[in-house]
């Protein structure tokens, strides 16, 4: 066997037990005690470290550490012991308190934290000598460290907070040698379920509501399709928000403790089935369609490929095991997902109901001990039109 043992059992993703297990086993590290709030269905959370670095522009180490990169490009430096204010339009990079040993057939996949995304944080994980954000060969022994660029609003962030988190993949493809693992994708893995195992998934689970109605014939293609919802009858018509300019600093640290309207605008429904998009602004909408995710998977929110540029359609993207998945009014129907939407270049209009994003569905491993939703105190579990957690309800 080679030094990096491999971890035995089912493909797919690690539950929440067996990510006990990776700290337990050494191969998510951290000098610090994890908590107990890290732990979710199909992730863990990650935490900033105790110093962050302001930077000329993001980068890829490709060939170097990101230590190395880093000299090249580091403005200076704080520490986040005590709180520190991260300015909007500059780029900083955190180490973070986690490090990582995995097993030849573990590989990871990290992912903004759904209040991240809605704070329009643009976030992503770096690790050494690689050629891709957010993803994590199998294998890798090093550090990680998260680059992170405010957009919309000034925000303070401490040592401990988290914006990021991981999720890992066994993928048990490794050749008789066990020196080698062969980077194929997760499709290849048998994780990602291909469209015909996808619909039928549906047919046994119900994935997808539209009104609180289960939708019989879902448009399913590489991942199930939904839209993106303009126009309402509830909630006083509020169909979305824009994020305010030259707003105060949002605390990280304060959850449900920022007044909506300092933020934010409200969007309201519009007299025509649709709206016209400004470019660079930042927007929050829900999902047209209400979604579920059974216990036996986990997804991943991925953008809907209209042939251009001129779009981007969410910053945060995993859905754990459980979602959608407690009764509501005593029966079954989903639950929305938030849109995360920046214009860019030219206006661009949107249509009640058009397609803006599809749920790529991932197998687990084993079906998680803990799942989402209420039981664990997730935040969203019931959503609809929903800002991040550190506003006032």
């Amino acid at each position: 066997m080679s030094k990096k043992s491999a971890s035995i059992g089912n493909e797919g993703v690690l539950p929440i037990q067996e990510l006990r297990k990776a700290v337990d086993q050494k191969y998510l590290i951290s000098n610090e005690k994890f908590d107990e709030g890290q732990y979710q269905p199909s992730s863990i959370d990650l935490r900033l470290g105790k110093k962050a670095y302001r930077i000329r522009s993001s980068f890829l180490p490709q060939k170097k550490t990101v230590k190395e990169t880093l000299k090249e490009l580091q403005m200076y430096e704080f520490s986040l012991k005590k709180g520190a204010i991260l300015e909007r339009g500059n780029i900083y990079l955190i180490p973070l308190l986690e490090s990582l040993k995995l097993p030849l057939n573990i590989k990871g996949r990290t992912n903004p934290k759904s209040s991240t995304g809605r704070l329009d944080i643009f976030t992503r994980v770096i690790t050494d000598n690689s050629s891709r954000f957010e993803d994590i060969e199998a294998g890798y022994r090093g550090p990680l460290y998260l680059e992170v660029a405010p957009r919309s609003f000034t925000i303070k962030v401490k040592t401990g907070l988290t914006l990021n988190q991981i999720r890992f993949y066994r993928c048990n493809d490794i050749d008789s040698s066990g020196d080698n693992f062969r980077q194929r994708d997760l499709l290849d893995n048998n994780i990602l379920i291909d469209d015909k195992d996808l619909y039928l998934l549906h047919q046994k689970h119900t994935l997808l509501f539209n009104s609180a109605k289960p939708i019989k014939k879902p448009i399913i293609q590489n991942g199930l399709y939904m839209g993106i919802e303009i126009h309402t009858e509830i909630d006083e018509g509020v169909v979305g928000y824009m994020a305010k300019k030259n707003s105060s600093v949002i605390d990280l640290s304060k959850v449900g403790q920022h007044r909506i309207i300092d933020f934010w605008e409200p969007i309201k429904s519009p007299h025509e089935n649709f709206l016209i998009l400004e470019p660079e602004e930042f927007y929050i909408f829900a999902s047209k369609e209400s979604v579920r995710i059974p216990e036996s998977h986990a997804a991943e929110m991925v953008e809907y490929d209209a042939g251009s540029g001129e779009l981007r359609t969410h910053y945060a993207g995993f859905f754990d095991p459980g979602f959608g998945g407690e009764k509501q009014n005593g029966k079954l129907q989903g639950t929305k997902a938030v849109l995360e939407v920046r214009p860019h270049d030219v206006p661009f209009r949107v249509d009640d109901g058009q397609i803006f994003f599809k749920l790529r569905y991932e197998k687990m491993a084993a079906v998680p001990t803990t799942t989402y939703g209420s039981g664990i105190g997730s935040n969203y579990h019931n959503q609809g039109l929903s800002l991040s957690k550190h506003f006032i309800k």
